[in-house]
């Protein structure tokens, strides 16, 4: 045997046992090429309106913008100076590589999707297992799992509120079908289907129907508090109670009252019921409804009129799922078979919860499904540029008109075939010229992605920037009342106290996402915020004044501070003249501290 061959052989051997990693590696394509096919479907869509897009933003911006983007803060003055005198024409993608694996990229991302998932939560004591699934998501974006295997074990989760952090989707929604529905609709393929629960989509192809049969994958979950445990719950599937439950889908009032009429006069009583436990055991209450003369016993009219039970119990677990009919609500409704909306496949009535979780994860996940891979390249994309490819960013069912085509479906195909690689995406975005443009608030005019759009900053990147700006002290590191003023802040209410006020749904567009009065009375008038920008004591503005006795020198290191950027030299000269006025070096530095941290520049993503 020649060596070419013994070598071939030895590659198809190892690729069958699936050692050959370099196979894989192979396959999955260049982010750097699909990024420059990205810039090159933008340039050629501008070109027919005779477009200009926006220049490239310089390095400083840049490094803020995707310092904010892929780990959640600002740069370090150092970082800024020290980038902007790299002569590596590589340098932008390689700090792009640096950020993704970063304990802080995973931090920023986990916390991301935290708000995704809780922001909607129809269970009001959701919340408390999101410290649990920040921490689990972290785990998944740390090793780079798969956004397909994330979505399988979010959608297929069991278990408890104290350990298993992937159950956060079904608790945030006590299990109930139609939620988790809707949710999982939304979140994994981008379509609102949530509006078919009650009547036909009205601008969508989607139908009641559509709906509830998907709604019919999720009946058998349990969410249960634990009854040694108090404050912990369980999410588990309910396939031990599904023989009964089935029996009581199928249960025929007629021939039931046939076979419970021994004495065949007419009429059941409770010692004719015996037999059948679950009636014996509600027989009392069955009469009470149906026993309209009050004789204690039951006619066959009488009977078939007792309304049935509901047969869809959220959170408890039913045996299937049924649509409730609207004209008659106390009426057991249609018994839905599980069928997936967007391609029409199906299994069986009487599968088991798990089976039907996993089946429906598969169906969603799969490669020939355009959503799953659509939808999250538009939310991301949306997080980075600044603007989705379609009005909102979890809105791009079949009846919404996507900008730029090409380039969502270029994105969508490489991921899928990058195998679902998340970093993958961020490092294919972060690359675009598209992302790194200069920013210009977008007109239906101008054409889609010439320029980025600015974006405000999440609740976790503005805590996480104040903390840069303010000193580590912001920093929660115990449940005391020592340590710094910001230590104290921290302490009061932390990163999550923080989020109450500043947090907003990810999924919003940024054209409804303002201000509001607690959020500026908050930075501008928090006492403790501003104790941490005197000019006294270990704050950060006294080490800086103390190194730098030039008053140039320490406005150039304080915008380097806060804005990651130096003054422009009408700023410079705003503020030597305020300097001046003011007549005292520290109360006038406190106050450009305190301006800086209030301004508009310091929230958003510029």
């Amino acid at each position: 045997m020649t060596i070419p061959r013994i070598i071939r052989v030895c590659v198809l051997i190892m690729g069958c046992l699936g050692n050959a990693p370099w196979a894989t590696a192979a396959d999955k394509p260049s982010a750097l090429v699909t990024a420059r096919k990205v810039d090159h479907l933008i340039a050629e869509a501008l070109q027919p309106g005779n477009v200009q897009p926006a220049s490239l933003v310089n390095d400083d911006t840049f490094l803020r913008r995707v310092t904010l983007d892929l780990a959640g803060t600002i740069p370090t003055p150092n970082q800024v100076t020290d980038f902007a005198l790299d002569p590596d024409p590589d340098k932008r993608s390689k700090r792009i590589d640096q950020l993704l694996t970063s304990d802080a990229y995973a931090d920023i991302w986990s916390s991301y999707w935290r708000e995704v998932i809780f922001s909607r939560a129809t269970e009001a004591r959701a919340r408390i297992v999101q410290d649990l699934f920040e921490s689990w998501m972290k785990d998944q974006l740390t090793r780079n799992v798969g956004w397909d295997q994330i979505a399988t074990e979010l959608l297929t989760a069991t278990g408890s509120t104290k350990e298993n952090g992937e159950i956060a989707l079904i608790f945030a929604h006590t299990g109930e079908p139609e939620e988790i529905a809707s949710e999982a609709a939304r979140i994994f393929l981008g379509i609102q289907i949530q509006c078919a629960n009650c009547h036909n989509h009205p601008y969508e192809k989607w139908t009641r129907e559509n709906f509830h049969q998907f709604a019919a994958f999720f009946p058998r979950i349990q969410v249960r508090p634990e009854p040694d445990d108090p404050g912990t719950f369980h999410v588990r599937s309910a396939d031990q109670m599904a023989g009964r439950q089935t029996m009581r889908a199928n249960f025929n009032p007629a021939e039931a009252f046939s076979r419970m009429d021994q004495n065949r006069d007419g009429k059941i009583t409770r010692s004719e019921v015996s037999r059948v436990k679950f009636l014996a055991d509600r027989f009392d209450q069955i009469l009470a409804l149906g026993d309209k003369n009050k004789d204690g016993a039951m006619t066959k009219e009488e009977f078939e009129s007792v309304p049935r039970p509901d047969a869809n119990q959220p959170g408890r677990g039913s045996a299937e799922h049924y649509m409730p009919d609207l004209d008659n609500p106390t009426a057991e409704g249609q018994l839905m078979q599980p069928v997936f909306f967007v391609n029409q496949a199906k299994i069986q009535t009487g599968a088991d919860d798990l089976q039907r979780r996993e089946t429906v994860a598969k169906y969603i996940t799969a490669k020939n499904n355009p959503w799953f891979a659509r939808s999250f390249v538009n939310r991301i994309w949306a997080e980075l540029v600044g603007q989705p490819f379609t009005d909102v960013v979890d809105d791009m069912g079949p009846g919404h008109e996507a900008q730029s085509q090409q380039v969502l479906d270029l994105l969508a195909t490489d991921f899928v075939n990058s195998g679902y690689d998340i970093q993958w995406l961020y490092r294919t975005i972060a690359n675009t010229q598209a992302y790194q443009r200069q920013l210009r608030t977008p007109t239906s005019s101008e054409g889609a992605f010439a320029a980025t759009s600015p974006t405000r900053l999440r609740s976790d990147q503005i805590y996480n920037s104040l903390i840069a700006v303010l000193g580590e002290g912001v920093v929660p590191r115990s449940r005391g009342q020592g340590g710094t003023p910001v230590e104290r802040l921290a302490n009061r209410g932390g990163r999550n106290g923080f989020a109450q006020l500043f947090g907003f749904d990810p999924s919003t567009p940024q054209a409804d996402i303002i201000g509001t009065v607690p959020q500026a009375l908050f930075l501008m008038n928090q006492e403790i915020i501003n104790n941490a920008v005197r000019s006294a004591g270990r704050t950060r503005l006294a080490l800086l004044l103390s190194q730098n006795s030039d008053d140039r020198d320490a406005l150039s290191e304080l915008y380097l501070l806060v804005l990651s950027r130096e003054p422009s030299p009408g700023e410079t000269e705003l503020n030597q003249v305020y300097l001046t006025s003011v007549g005292n070096r520290q109360e006038a530095f406190e106050d450009i501290l305190w301006s800086l941290i209030n301004s508009s520049e310091f929230i958003t993503k510029r």
